[in-house]
C-alpha cells in the first residue's frame, strides 16, 4: 500500500536529533516558554522575513489571536466584515466567527483554486475591513491584486498561510510576510509539522505583536499582571524543539515536493483527470496536489483498488457544513464543483521512485 502520508517516514529522519534535544528539554526544568519557544520564534521569524513570530498553540489559535488583537487594539469591531474564500478549510471561518466579526464567503478561481480576486471587488462593502486569504494546498494567492485592492480600499489583509511554509512569491517574500499579519499551522501532516499540535503568527506590527502575546498569555504583560482579556494558548516548548530542528530541512522538502508535482504534472496524461496549476515558480509548495475528476468515488475506489491511498481535502464545503446554515447561503457553484470533484494524490519528500512512478501509471490507466 502506497500510503497518503507517511509520517513516521518524514520524521524518522530526525529522531535521532529529536531524542537529543527532548533530553535536554528534560535536563533544562523549564517546559513552559522557555529558550525553545523564543528561538523557534526567532528563527522563523528571520526565515519568513518578519520583525516578529509569536508561537501559538495550533492554527486555528492563531487566526484567532489576530483577530482578537485588532479588535483589542480598535483597528477592527464587532460585526465588521471579512472577506474569506468560500473553498477554504472551516478554520478559515470559525476564527472569524468566534471573535464576533462577519465572514463573507466568495468563490474561488476554478484553476487555481484560490480566492478569487475580481470575486473579492464585487463582494467589498462599507463594512468591509480586512481579506483573509488562504493560501490553499501551497500555492500564494494573487498577492500583488491582492494588495492594491486592499490599499485602494483602506482593508487589513490577513493570510492563512496553515498550507504554505515556505512559498515564496516573484518578489522573493515568503508566505507570512505579505500581509499585515498571518497565521501558521503546525499539524503533523504540514509541511513543516509538529509532533503534535502548534502554530505561530508572524507580523512586522510591534503593536500586534504585543498584544497577541499578552493574549495568549491570560492577557499578562508580565507574572501576574494582566491588561487584556486572554486566553491560555502557548506552543508547547517540546513542539518548538521539533520545529526548530525540521525548519532547517523545510526548503530541501519543499523543493522535493515541487519536483514530484512536476513530474505528476508533465506524466499524468488522463484526460479524466484534471491537474492542477502550477507555474512552475516556488510560490507553490505543494501541501497537496489536488486533481479534478467527474466520478471521485468510482475513482477513490479504483486507487484503493491499486493499493493507492488517496484523501479529499475537503468533501463537504464550509457554507454546506450545519454550523454555518445561519449563513444562509444558498448556492456557491465553482466552490461545490471544486468540493464535489476533486482528489489529493499521494506527494511527500519520502516518497521513492517507484511509488511515484506507480502512482502515475495507475492514474493514467484509470477509465
Amino acid at each position: 500500500m502506497i500510503k497518503f502520508l507517511d509520517l513516521h517516514r518524514i520524521n524518522a529522519r530526525f529522531e535521532v536529533e529529536f531524542q537529543t534535544k527532548f533530553q535536554q528539554f528534560l535536563d533544562s526544568g523549564h517546559y513552559i516558554l522557555g529558550n525553545e519557544v523564543a528561538s523557534f520564534e526567532k528563527t522563523y521569524a528571520k526565515y519568513c522575513g518578519t520583525k516578529y513570530c509569536i508561537g501559538v498553540s495550533n492554527g486555528l489559535d492563531a487566526l484567532i489571536l489576530i483577530f482578537r488583537a485588532y479588535l483589542e487594539l480598535g483597528v477592527l469591531k464587532k460585526n465588521d466584515e471579512v472577506i474569506v474564500p468560500a473553498n477554504t478549510f472551516i478554520a478559515s471561518i470559525l476564527a472569524i466567527k468566534e471573535v464576533g466579526l462577519k465572514p463573507i464567503l466568495v468563490e474561488p478561481s476554478i484553476e487555481t483554486y484560490n480566492i478569487s480576486t475580481k470575486e473579492i471587488e464585487k463582494n467589498i462593502t462599507t463594512r468591509t475591513k480586512a481579506i483573509l486569504v488562504v493560501h490553499l494546498y501551497g500555492l500564494l494567492a494573487e498577492m500583488n491584486s491582492i494588495k492594491k485592492i486592499a490599499k485602494q480600499n483602506n482593508l487589513l489583509i490577513i493570510e492563512d498561510a496553515a498550507q504554505a511554509h515556505g512559498a515564496i512569491d516573484d518578489k522573493g517574500g515568503r508566505a507570512g510576510n505579505l500581509s499585515h499579519a498571518a497565521a501558521f499551522s503546525f499539524y503533523p501532516s504540514k509541511n513543516l509539522g509538529a509532533l503534535g499540535d502548534a502554530g505561530a503568527i508572524t507580523t512586522n506590527d510591534a503593536h500586534l505583536n504585543e498584544v497577541i502575546r499578552k493574549i495568549r498569555n491570560y492577557g499578562a504583560s508580565s507574572k501576574y499582571k494582566y491588561e487584556v482579556m486572554g486566553t491560555n494558548s502557548r506552543l508547547d516548548e517540546v513542539q518548538a524543539a521539533f520545529l526548530s530542528i525540521k525548519l532547517k530541512q523545510l526548503d530541501s522538502d519543499n523543493e522535493k515536493r515541487r519536483n514530484i508535482a512536476k513530474y505528476y504534472l508533465s506524466k499524468i496524461i488522463n484526460r479524466k483527470v484534471k491537474l492542477p496549476y502550477y507555474s512552475l515558480s516556488k510560490d507553490h509548495v505543494f501541501y497537496a496536489f489536488v486533481v479534478l475528476v467527474e466520478n471521485r468515488e468510482k475513482f477513490m475506489s479504483y486507487m484503493s483498488e491499486n493499493d493507492i491511498e488517496t484523501l479529499i481535502h475537503y468533501p463537504v464545503p464550509p457554507h454546506k457544513q450545519l454550523v454555518f446554515s445561519c449563513l444562509n447561503i444558498k448556492r456557491l457553484p465553482i466552490t461545490e464543483t471544486i468540493h464535489n470533484n476533486i482528489v489529493s494524490l499521494p506527494l511527500s519528500p519520502v516518497m521513492t521512485s517507484l511509488e511515484i512512478e506507480r502512482i502515475v501509471e495507475v492514474v493514467n490507466d484509470f477509465s
